[in-house]
Parts: C-alpha cells; sequence; structure tokens
C-alpha cells in the first residue's frame, strides 16, 4: 500500500471558509468534491487532504494531539495572519504554542478533531533518508 491522504473533519457551516482559506492563503488546489467531501493538495507535495463535512456537537477534547501541520521559518506570524483572515470572514480563531518553535491554530466552531500546526523546518530534519 502507498500513503495517499489524511482526512479530517469541519463544521458543515464553516466548510467553504475553511477550503477558500487553504485555497487563497496556502495555495492549496482542489482536486475532487462530493456532496459531502473534498480534496486538496497543496502543489509541490504528494500528499492529499481530504475534509468531510461533520456536524458532530462534541468537539473532540484532546485534539490539539491531532494536526494537520505546516512547516514555516515564522510559524506564529503565519498562524496569526490566517487568524486575521478567519476574522475577516466571521469565523473566531487562535494561536496557541507547544514549544517556542511549534504553534497551532484552532478554530473550535470549525475544527472538529484537528487544529492547524505550523512549526520551523528543523523540527522536521529527521535525519532519514527515504528513498
Amino acid at each position: 500500500m502507498q500513503f495517499n491522504h489524511v482526512a479530517n473533519r469541519l463544521d458543515p457551516r464553516y466548510f467553504d471558509t475553511i477550503v477558500e482559506m487553504l485555497k487563497s492563503k496556502l495555495g492549496f488546489v482542489e482536486l475532487r468534491r462530493t456532496e459531502r467531501s473534498i480534496w486538496l493538495r497543496q502543489p509541490g507535495t504528494n500528499v492529499d487532504l481530504q475534509f468531510s463535512r461533520s456536524a458532530t456537537e462534541n468537539r473532540d477534547a484532546d485534539k490539539l494531539r491531532s494536526q494537520v501541520s505546516f512547516l514555516s521559518d515564522t510559524p506564529q506570524a503565519a498562524l496569526e495572519e490566517l487568524v486575521t483572515w478567519l476574522a475577516e470572514h466571521g469565523l473566531a480563531a487562535s494561536v496557541g504554542r507547544y514549544s517556542d518553535r511549534e504553534f497551532y491554530l484552532d478554530a473550535p466552531a470549525a475544527f472538529v478533531d484537528f487544529v492547524i500546526e505550523a512549526m520551523t523546518p528543523d523540527l522536521a530534519d529527521y535525519g532519514v533518508v527515504v528513498a
């Protein structure tokens, strides 16, 4: 088997807002869409994101441990920019931190089971060569 995508859940009320943010702010392109789900890819990568609409009222209390993660030289500033964009589109969000090099954005009304993480590139330098 070969790794293809990761799936997370979004509140249907904010589904299109989050998809638009990923497209306009992070350059994702839409691969496929159904009534319930969308598959997205950021050019230059080979793993896709799938988001499904979920009306789950109970948000995962431990969702900070489930991330869609990005690399950035300025992770906190990058996430703060997304907070501003979301606020301009009517969605409250905030930035927290795991460490001085790892930050996360949560939009509790929209993100059912995950947060968006941004971390410095050195944290992804695992020293492992993958062919």
